[in-house]
């Protein structure tokens, strides 16, 4: 490298660290003699001129600047300069004395780059920083400076610098790879892109105590708050496919998956707003943000990496939500619904929820919530019922979360109730506190719509206070409290019924009717009439029993009536 830095005097600033502030590395380049001698570059308005004893012979217009130069100064050191010059003059261009016009759309860095060729040409000291080497250096590959042309020309001049702004400052290689949207496609090719994004990656996978990350103004080191997560806040800054590549050049480095997940999140929450959920990027044209949105959030997806636990739920629910709303392509969202289905095990209530900020939404999105239930039932025939309760708790837990929200439709509460199996359910107390809540924060229902909000609840599955508290419940509708209180009735009767005999009646009159047929068959006649008797009278007193629970059935109903009507 120090071969190549020769006629390139660096006045470097140790201040590697946060792209934001600071002084950047400064590098001024000393190009060999020109074969004119002028006495310096001077603008006029949009007119760019050299002081020199010798008229101009060429006139080079780059954007709304024209630069009044001389073909000798220039074309000895561009060869593309070189051909088009020789072209003009073959056509018969510039014959006539005036001056020989070549027009540079595609110059890459547009006039300030060129600027700094034109004062290269003529002898002058260039001035160069991280910010504006890699423009400069993809303006020298466009017009072919190499040294085939002239030893020490500005293609070799700002490698040099390129190379070492790259690798030896953390900061400059943010400048450097933030310098290169302006001049893409030259910069890719160039490889520019690549060198940023291996040294991003190489100091990321590296313990930032290694290398110098600068100071900030108090004179401590910016190696920030977590040492594995202090390079986030810099990488959010890249655009998406420079970040595409930053990301791939960490992951072959071997950066935990989690951290790489980790910084794929913090992207996204910097560059989408939380309360739009637009593309904050103001250089984009309104009519190409949609799409661009969209192929964003599809990159996103691609580059998560594939490992277990490597993303969170949460983060994966906000994806959904996103790529729902930009119509990302279907296989890749349902790709993402069955990943998240599958961690649906491990996740609490807390990761399920992904806010809203329409006026009119729910507080949180329960569309998606119920896309990914409804995914992870297809995924969870064979599971064991000890897994599907997991999920069951996780659903009660989350509908507890979301019950008083006054926005949210009772038809998509009844959909997430409903969207697991019944064996999903052993216990339905929180169930039930999910929709005694909702039921208070709903009072205009109807009779009919409350009840088939209760239709999941089951008395057997509530503990004794839950069912005492259910029995009590004016929210509940008639007909369920009605159907408790009867159980409720009928277990008591059991109950007492246990106490006074530890036989069953039904069982004594099965175990007479199988013994004395046993008799009849080994005497071979027909039971006696005392025995059939026997058997009529229980099966009256059956008759009885049952006459009794549907006269105090009504009753209940009555009774709740007369309470509710107080």
């Amino acid at each position: 490298m120090r071969s190549k830095m020769m006629g390139c005097r660096e006045e470097h600033q140790s201040t590697h660290g946060s792209v934001l502030g600071g002084k950047p590395n400064h590098c001024v380049i000393y190009p060999p003699k020109s074969s004119i001698v002028a006495e310096e570059l001077e603008r006029r308005n949009n007119d760019w001129f050299v002081r020199t004893k010798v008229a101009s012979d060429l006139m080079v217009q780059v954007g709304d600047f024209s630069f009044y130069l001389h073909k000798l100064a220039m074309v000895s050191k561009s060869g593309y300069l070189n051909r088009l010059v020789f072209a003009k003059r073959s056509e018969g261009h510039g014959q006539n004395g005036g001056n020989l016009k070549i027009v540079l759309d595609d110059l890459p860095g547009g006039t300030n780059t060129f600027e700094s060729i034109v004062n290269f040409c003529y002898g002058f000291k260039v001035d160069v920083t991280a910010t504006t080497i890699a423009p400069l250096y993809c303006a020298a590959n466009f017009l072919e400076m190499s040294d085939d042309l002239h030893q020490g020309n500005l293609i070799s001049k700002t490698e040099a610098f390129l190379s070492f702004a790259i690798f030896s400052s953390w900061k400059d290689t943010f400048k450097v790879l933030k310098s290169c949207e302006s001049v893409s496609p030259w910069s890719k090719d160039l490889l520019i892109v690549k060198q940023c994004s291996d040294a991003i990656a190489w100091k990321a996978s590296t313990d930032p105590k290694a290398f110098t990350l600068g100071q900030n103004s108090n004179g401590n080191l910016n190696i920030g708050e977590s040492s594995d997560t202090w390079w986030f806040q810099d990488v959010s800054t890249l655009r998406i496919d420079h970040f595409i590549q930053v990301i791939e050049s960490i992951k072959r480095k071997g950066v935990k998956p989690e951290l790489v997940g980790s910084c794929i999140a913090h992207w996204t929450a910097k560059w989408f707003s939380s309360t739009t959920f637009v593309f904050d990027d103001p250089t984009i044209p309104k009519h190409l943000t949609q799409k661009l949105q969209r192929i964003t959030i599809e990159s996103l997806i691609n580059m998560l990496p594939v490992e277990k636990n490597s993303v969170s739920c949460n983060f994966i629910l906000y994806l959904v939500k996103l790529g729902l709303k930009m119509q990302v392509n279907f296989e890749l969202l349902s790709k993402l619904e069955t990943r998240i289905a599958s961690m649906l095990e491990q996740c609490c209530a807390q990761d399920l929820l992904v806010k809203n900020y329409g006026d009119k939404d729910t507080t949180y999105d329960v569309g998606i919530v119920i896309r990914v239930v409804n995914a992870y039932v297809l995924l969870a025939m064979k599971n064991s019922r000890a897994r599907l309760c997991i999920v069951g708790r996780l659903i009660d837990g989350y509908l507890t979360l979301i019950a008083r929200d006054i926005n949210l439709k009772l038809i998509d509460f009844k959909l997430l109730v409903d969207a697991l199996p019944t064996n999903a359910r052993s216990c339905d107390n929180n169930l039930y506190r999910a929709i005694d809540m909702y039921l208070k924060a709903h009072p205009s229902l109807m009779e009919e719509e409350r009840a088939s909000v209760c239709k999941a609840m089951e008395y057997h599955r509530l503990s004794e206070d839950a069912r005492q508290h259910a029995m009590r419940n004016s929210r509940l509708p008639l007909k369920i409290v009605t159907e408790f209180m009867l159980l409720e009735q009928v277990k008591m009767a059991r109950s007492i019924s246990a106490t006074k005999s530890n036989i069953n009646p039904r069982t004594t009159t099965q175990t007479i009717m199988k013994m004395n047929n046993k008799k009849c068959l080994e005497k071979g006649f027909i039971a006696p009439q005392k025995e059939i008797m026997l058997i009529r009278k229980e099966v009256e007193n059956m008759k009885m029993q049952l006459n009794q629970l549907q006269m105090c059935k009504l009753k209940l109903q009555k009774q709740v009536q007369r309470s509710c009507i107080k």
